[in-house]
């Protein structure tokens, strides 16, 4: 079964509404001071454009044995039942990435996995086959300490939710 990220849709629209409002206030701006010209028209356009690629966060898809990754530019399919590394660093870096026997490697934002939890744990059930099978030899321990990290965010959110905290 395919496990989309469920936040996607949301801020897809929402990059979407800053680039499209971004070029309205500069064409707007524009055709009210000083007059609207077509290079004016097409260099907000331009900037709009840009702000959305820059906006747009990738579509992240799990499957068992497979985690993707779309991009405008790129599509990055892990498999993760075949991972070799995981790394998480112990720094302000909130990515996790991964890296498996093929040499293709990805990352995700650690707030994508709170977000989802079917995600966390169709990605946590491949690594531990990937350690079964002896493949996975680099971040037992960022492994571990993903578990902890998710499962504490989601007892929090659990707690915050029922209004228990």
């Amino acid at each position: 079964m395919q496990r989309y990220d469920v936040q996607w849709l949301s801020e897809a629209r929402a990059a979407a509404g800053y680039a499209v409002l971004v070029a309205l206030l500069g064409l707007f701006v524009d055709a009210v001071g000083t007059g609207l010209t077509a290079p004016r028209a097409m260099a907000w356009t331009g900037l709009a454009a840009t702000l959305l690629v820059i906006l747009l966060p990738p579509r992240v898809s799990v499957t068992p044995g497979r985690l993707t990754v779309r991009s405008l530019a790129s599509t990055r399919t892990v498999h993760t039942d075949e991972l070799v590394s995981l790394r998480w660093p112990i720094d302000v870096s909130e990515r996790v990435a991964l890296r498996d026997e093929h040499g293709t490697h990805a990352e995700l934002d650690l707030r994508l996995l709170f977000a989802n939890p079917s995600l966390w744990l169709q990605l946590e059930a491949d690594a531990r086959t990937s350690q079964g099978r002896g493949t996975f030899v680099h971040g037992f321990p960022c492994l571990d300490r993903l578990a902890i990290r998710i499962e504490a965010e989601t007892a929090h959110t659990v707690f915050r939710v029922s209004r228990l905290e």
